[in-house]
């Protein structure tokens, strides 16, 4: 499928940044996580629900960016051929792939879509997993 090294390299390291990206778009989202859950639970429920839904939304942007780095990283080693970084790309593409089954799966296509962080960050996790899946694993 991609013959060319350096397309490949260009293709892995793009997936990487857009990883990054997510996880900054990740971040910056999370205030917003709080509003949302104010504006439509009773103040009790919201102060029960905000705490672990800012944890959780934190924890996940944490985690996307060295996720990214990482795959950024190993994309030249994995472009020549390098099996350490083959099986990073490749594991890194087989968890990013989980993300948009599970974010449709979960979320559907509720009015989350009236959101534009919400918005750019589906179509990020859509991009990226399927732009790792196809260079990763090909030969």
């Amino acid at each position: 499928m991609l013959k060319h090294s350096s397309t490949r390299l260009a293709l892995l390291r793009g997936a990487g940044i857009l990883l990054v990206t997510l996880g900054i778009v990740h971040l910056v989202a999370t205030p917003h996580i709080a509003t949302l859950i104010r504006h439509s639970a009773s103040p009790a429920s919201a102060e029960q629900l905000i705490p672990p839904m800012l944890l959780n939304h934190v924890v996940v942007g944490v985690l996307l960016i060295p996720l990214g780095l990482l795959t950024a990283y190993a994309a030249p080693h994995a472009a020549s051929g390098a099996s350490w970084a083959q099986v990073t790309v490749r594991t890194i593409a087989m968890s990013v792939a989980t993300l948009p089954i599970v974010l449709f799966g979960l979320m559907g296509t509720r009015h989350y879509f009236d959101a534009p962080l919400f918005v750019v960050g589906a179509a990020l996790t859509v991009i990226v997993a399927v732009t790792l899946l196809a260079v990763a694993f090909a030969r």
